[in-house]
């Protein structure tokens, strides 16, 4: 994990690299407490019989569970001594480039793009990339934006 005294020490770190997570195991029990989560029970995530003779020969994990992970990547990947809360504040661009088969491992990376002053604290945007352990290519990449309060 990454650390930083300060929320202004992020200024100087637009168009970098500011941390990289932990991996996270996503597996066939978790792809499923999403499905259940979200009422989205499509085959191709929920039936292991079914989603083998599908497209890409397993199930695979929900994008929004991807996504869904990105807070969590955060907890991992750098913090800031001086901010007492984080918010997320939303998304831009969201893309999901690559398919995540069950039992893949994920980690994100996180280049700062922007750090705003805001009231009481920055407003940071963060491409994050969703990185599969031995995969060339993302399985997700979103622009998020958090504001970070002293």
């Amino acid at each position: 994990m990454r650390e930083f005294e300060r929320l202004l020490e992020l200024t100087d770190l637009v168009g970098q690299e500011i941390g990289c997570s932990e991996w996270i195991l996503v597996d066939q029990a978790r792809i499923q407490r999403f499905a259940d989560a979200s009422d989205d029970q499509q085959w191709i995530h929920t039936d292991p019989q079914r989603a083998a003779a599908g497209p890409f020969g397993t199930c695979i994990a929900h994008g929004f569970l991807t996504l869904s992970l990105i807070p969590r990547f955060f907890e991992t990947a750098f913090m800031v001594r001086e901010s007492r809360l984080g918010l997320n504040y939303g998304l831009n661009r969201v893309r999901f480039p690559a398919p995540v088969p069950v039992d893949s491992r994920l980690r994100g990376r996180f280049k700062l793009l922007k750090c705003e002053p805001v009231d009481g604290g920055v407003q940071l945007c963060i491409e994050v990339s969703v990185e599969r352990e031995g995969a060339a290519k993302p399985v997700c990449v979103a622009e998020s934006l958090t504001r970070q309060f002293r």
